[in-house]
């Protein structure tokens, strides 16, 4: 495993981030695979209060239970959009990270992401209360994810010219594969050739980049195949079929399917390397089911693709 850091935050971070949409179905299960990805090197876990109150519950249970609560860093997001409205308020900001704390059973968040953005509302607000929170001792650091780097540049400009913490971090979508269209209302990708200006700000900013669906949401699971993937089920059939299942994202499993086997890897270990070799600070969500799967994935920290490698995945 290799780990990062990201400022504000006093503790390494693993470069793989463990998601918990799986949570809060079977609590052995449940702390079985969380266990696996700690002994594996797994220090940090994605959650949000988006994603339900069991599954909060669960890895604050967990974390406190083991007594490893200073030893892990947790994300959590909030200010998701519902039922058709924008929540990217200082009120619905509050009332989210007071109900996660309350849910994990944590007096603080490590890192606090924002999961959408409203650019009809100012910034200034939202950084206000950000930084009253951090102030306050209830974040370590805060971000965005699903923001655009302009709106990023914004608040961090405001938070420069009023003598206050600016956004420490960033969580788009990026993967080897291109989305079609977004998965969700107002998501961002720095995918393929369009956010390749995105990239550059990051690399410019040096701010960390928080990848979410760094595997396209199982597109490079190794189940998805060129016959499969129009009919493919699961829980991310959907998306597979509306999103990524063009000749573009074919051809990039194609060859990725290819270098797996002259490199003895995975298809899922390849995209991954993909992934962890763009020049930026950058972590890569993803959301393994076994500690076997999440073993696996963390051996991609130890497979380093030259640019060429790079290049060739992309198509160039």
């Amino acid at each position: 495993m290799e780990y990062g850091q990201v400022p504000g935050i006093d503790r390494p971070i693993s470069r793989l981030v463990q998601g918990t949409v799986m949570l809060g179905r079977d609590r052995a299960s449940d702390f079985r695979l969380l266990d696996s990805v700690y002994a594996a090197g797994g220090t940090a876990f994605d959650t949000a209060r988006h994603y339900g109150d069991a599954i909060e519950e669960t890895l604050g249970r967990w974390a406190r239970e083991r007594g490893v609560r200073d030893r892990i860093v947790v994300v959590g997001k909030g200010a998701h959009h519902e039922d058709g409205a924008k929540r990217v308020t200082p009120r619905e900001i509050t009332a989210d990270l007071e109900r996660s704390l309350r849910r994990l059973g944590f007096d603080h968040l490590d890192l606090y992401l924002l999961h959408r953005d409203d650019p009809s509302q100012p910034v200034g607000p939202i950084v206000e209360t950000l930084h009253g929170h951090r102030r306050n001792g209830k974040i370590r650091a805060y971000g965005g994810s699903n923001w655009t780097t302009a709106r990023l540049a914004e608040a961090n400009a405001y938070a420069a010219a009023h003598g206050l913490t600016p956004f420490a971090a960033s969580s788009p979508n990026f993967s080897l594969a291109v989305p079609r269209e977004p998965p969700w209302e107002d998501c961002v990708s720095l995918s393929g050739p369009a956010g390749a200006a995105a990239r550059d700000w990051y690399a410019r900013n040096h701010m960390p980049v928080f990848a979410w669906s760094s595997l396209a949401n199982a597109f490079f699971s190794g189940r998805v195949t060129r016959e499969n993937c129009a009919d493919a089920g699961g829980p991310f059939g959907e998306i597979l079929q509306r999103c990524y299942c063009t000749e573009e994202n074919l051809a990039r499993l194609d060859r990725a399917r290819q270098l797996a086997a002259e490199r003895g890897l995975t298809v899922p270990q390849v995209a991954l390397a993909y992934v962890l070799a763009q020049p930026l600070n950058l972590f890569a969500l993803v959301g393994c089911e076994t500690g076997d799967e999440f073993r696996a994935a963390a051996a991609a920290c130890d497979v380093h693709l030259t640019p060429d490698e790079v290049a060739w995945l992309e198509g160039a």
